[in-house]
């Protein structure tokens, strides 16, 4: 029998079409996007691995990789209380203790706060948006997820290096307008691009997301993957969308 959560203030239950789970969401604070899911169906999980997500936000990749995947354990960390409050009470809702836990810090401290090489795979949705970008309020949960004001992707880079053991691997969804930088920040945190897939809107359009993994210590050689097309047409999720949201 699934736990009984108290909502708060405008938050709701989503249906995450997985195993039965569902998710706490706020839609005055943060939702989830496509770009999670996604993300979640790009991770590769094994069997027995430790996997930490960095920026955990809602909590649902820790959510949706233990419904996908065999991982012996998933945690999220995350740096704004309220929202790892909610994600904890996700994670209660489902009855997921055991294989999830939320840890409230910041990304920047998470070797000191789970040990150095302590992971086999590390998974990050940041924020997209540099100070290139414009900024109306930075207190704003929306603007913190979305915007490099706590954090830059090199610190993301340079958490994810210093917790995954030789050998691991990093994931990440970000812009195709900052791969550039992307390749250059992970490479010189010894974090080697071995795998990148482009998601489209429409067959039409441009690539407006890319997913990357990188390994800890790789040999450089990257494989460019199909791409995703989101939308046969309006308001239509092709095949592939379907199939990753477990329609």
């Amino acid at each position: 029998m699934a736990a009984t959560i108290e909502l708060l203030e405008h938050e709701r239950i989503d249906e995450l079409e997985r195993n039965g789970y569902r998710i706490i969401q706020n839609e005055k604070k943060f939702c989830f996007g496509m770009d999670a899911v996604l993300l979640s169906g790009f991770t590769v999980v094994r069997e027995g691995e430790r996997v930490l997500d960095l920026g955990t936000g809602t909590g649902i990749l820790p959510i949706l990789l233990e419904a996908k995947t065999k991982g012996e354990h998933f945690f999220g960390l995350e740096i704004q209380e309220e929202m790892a409050k909610m994600a904890r009470r996700s994670v209660a809702l489902n009855e997921l203790e055991e294989k999830i836990s939320i840890v409230t810090g910041d990304l920047k401290e998470a070797s000191k706060i789970f040990g150095k090489a302590s992971f086999d795979v590390v998974t990050s949705n940041p924020p997209y948006m540099n100070q290139n970008h414009g900024l109306k309020n930075p207190d704003e949960p929306k603007a913190i997820a979305r915007h490099e004001i706590l954090c830059t992707f090199e610190d993301v880079a340079e958490a994810a290096a210093a917790v995954l053991k030789p050998g691991g691997r990093f994931y990440l969804v970000h812009r195709p307008q900052r791969l550039l930088e992307l390749f250059e920040t992970l490479r010189a945190h010894k974090l080697e691009p071995k795998r990148m897939k482009l998601v489209h809107p429409y067959v039409t359009s441009e690539a407006n997301m890319v997913l990357l993994e990188a390994f800890r210590g790789g040999r450089p050689q990257m494989r460019v993957e199909k791409p995703v097309v989101v939308y046969e047409r309006p308001g239509v999720y092709t095949k592939e969308i379907y199939e990753i949201y477990g329609y």
